[in-house]
């Protein structure tokens, strides 16, 4: 993959994240006509981990927490069953107007009604996320870590977090710990931010590894100039996005891998899922195939996931790709928002499109 991992180390995969829960209505029906809601424990980076703690490597999640809460207690639970270690401050909450953790309102859609989400971050302890609460030096370098994943989520969250994914990537950098950008441009968190965030951005991705991001991630994340404006069929987007990544590339020469998904919504229940990665000079293009979806939420994530559990086995770049495509589509058969996957065997079935029993 042209990237050289450090042998001797506690963690294969560290996340920075702020951990919520997230709300959703049974049946796949919308929020305002329900009155039973499923809650779980979530967040964009975990949801990406979740693909190697499940298939047995180490990871380690780095996140702050509401002192005696019982929201807190059910993530740390919750973490704790899908072989994540944790570590993170207790804050506490304050008056009944303090800090808790992010809500994420959502329902699934069902055919031709789409879904919709809701983020509710009011009071989110994860704004609060400092390096000075983590010993940097022991996780790093007497622990070791082979990648660190970091998500434009968490490093535009606030003033606060965006210092302290900056820092992390600088000791990562130090320590020979590779990098993973993914991007994810959110025009809310960028609010008034612009300049300063581009700074922080334009840093980030320029001691990163592996880049992952959609053509607008790109331009308002880090300036890059966009391609003219093509047809909205497969072959145009594949060709826009291989023109910006060559543009990417150049400005940011230190990564060494380039990826992002490829999505046409049929309805809400089947879409065409592809995606595309340039490793060195090689490009490695799944074309859209059609996938069945119980829940889109999270297959953007499971395919980072999937990518990231290839490059950390070592596997060439073509098997990675693959490995990751079938991660994010098995990310949206589950009710959860990261796949739960039993074993390897289990994703390459999506892989093959072997839906078959298993005795």
């Amino acid at each position: 993959m042209g990237i050289q991992l450090k042998k001797d180390f506690s963690w294969s995969l560290l996340v920075p994240t702020s951990m919520g829960v997230r709300i959703t209505p049974i049946n796949g029906q919308p929020v305002h006509s329900s009155d039973t809601f499923k809650m779980q424990a979530t967040s964009a980076e975990t949801n990406v981990a979740s693909i190697s703690s499940y298939l047995g490597l180490p990871v380690k999640v780095l996140t702050t927490f509401v002192k005696d809460s019982p929201i807190a207690q059910l993530i740390k639970s919750n973490l704790a069953s899908r072989r994540m270690a944790y570590e993170g401050k207790d804050v506490p909450q304050g008056d009944p107007w303090g800090y808790r953790h992010q809500f994420n309102i959502a329902d699934s859609g069902f055919g031709s009604r789409g879904p919709r989400v809701q983020n509710d971050r009011a009071g989110e302890v994860g704004r609060t996320l400092n390096v000075n609460d983590f010993d940097l030096d022991r996780i790093f370098v007497k622990e070791g870590v082979q990648i660190m994943h970091l998500s434009g989520l968490i490093a535009a969250l606030s003033p606060e977090t965006s210092t302290f994914c900056l820092e992390l990537a600088r000791a990562a950098k130090k320590t020979g710990t590779r990098i993973s950008f993914d991007l994810n441009y959110r025009a809310s968190f960028w609010k008034g931010r612009d300049k300063e965030l581009h700074d922080i951005f334009t840093e980030i991705a320029s001691v990163s590894d592996i880049l992952v991001g959609n053509e607008e991630d790109f331009q308002l994340c880090l300036g890059i100039e966009g391609p003219e404006a093509g047809g909205k069929d497969i072959d145009s987007k594949i060709e826009s996005f291989k023109i910006m990544i060559q543009r990417v590339k150049l400005a940011f020469p230190n990564a060494s891998v380039f990826a992002t998904t490829l999505r046409q919504v049929i309805n809400t229940n089947k879409h065409l899922w592809g995606s595309i990665m340039l490793e060195g000079d090689n490009w490695n293009v799944i074309e859209p195939r059609e996938i069945n979806v119980l829940d889109r939420i999270g297959g953007g994530d499971g395919f980072v996931g999937g990518l990231l559990y290839g490059i950390l086995k070592g596997w060439e770049p073509e098997k990675c790709m693959q490995f990751g495509w079938a991660s994010g589509a098995l990310a949206t058969t589950f009710l959860t928002d990261y796949a739960q996957p039993a074993d390897e065997e289990m994703v390459w079935s999506v892989w093959q499109g072997n839906a078959r029993v298993k005795r």
